[in-house]
């Protein structure tokens, strides 16, 4: 059991000491990842951004997903009765949502390069793993060295599931019986936009700080 996301991120920062001042990137989905990956970037003196990603509902069950949209990328798998145009028409609204996110949260920065860096996706926990694989499948095509996918808790069936994709997992508990993400926090409250803001605005005067 964590106290909250901040000693998660320690306790998972201590399994990630090796990529401590490595040429890498940490990636934090947010919401809920991201005082996660504020502690751990913290603790290896990475550099801190964000992975968006949404996925592609079908137009019959939003909730049923047939793709997924990224800031740079998209994969949708195939289905009768969808057409090109809706496809088409969801990549490009969900980005734009995408990109309006990005710049609340970062501003005006530019995302960081990743192409030949480790690249350390940091989440406060897995249930399934679906969403997060088609993130690293997005991410496969900025050509890092290498994913390391790094959370406080996950499912054993996300840890198989993600193994498969990642270069690199790193799970601090790994529960026999798994009741949710939220279960296994003192404080899992749901993370606020200015709450993301603040670990970000946080982290970067701390790193001008100290550089």
């Amino acid at each position: 059991m964590f106290t909250d996301r901040i000693e998660a991120g320690r306790l998972l920062a201590e399994k990630l000491k090796k990529y401590q001042g490595q040429a890498g990137v940490i990636l934090a989905v947010p919401r809920g990842g991201v005082p996660v990956a504020y502690a751990v970037a913290k603790e290896l003196g990475l550099p801190l951004d964000l992975v968006l990603t949404k996925k592609i509902g079908h137009p019959m069950n939003r909730e049923y997903a047939i793709g997924a949209v990224s800031l740079t990328d998209s994969f949708v798998i195939p289905h009768r009765g969808v057409s090109q145009f809706y496809i088409d028409r969801e990549i490009k609204t969900i980005r734009e949502r995408l990109k309006e996110m990005y710049r609340k949260f970062m501003g005006d920065k530019e995302p960081e390069s990743l192409a030949g860096k480790t690249i350390i996706v940091i989440d406060d926990g897995i249930a399934t793993g679906n969403t997060l694989m088609g993130t690293i499948n997005m991410l496969r095509k900025d050509r890092p060295s290498k994913i390391v996918i790094a959370v406080p808790v996950a499912s054993e069936s996300a840890v198989q599931k993600l193994s498969e994709v990642a270069d690199e997992l790193v799970v601090v508990s790994i529960p026999e019986e798994f009741y949710g993400v939220g279960a296994f926090y003192e404080n899992f409250e749901q993370v606020s936009d200015e709450e993301v803001i603040y670990y970000l605005d946080k982290w970067r005067r701390e790193i001008m700080k100290t550089g």
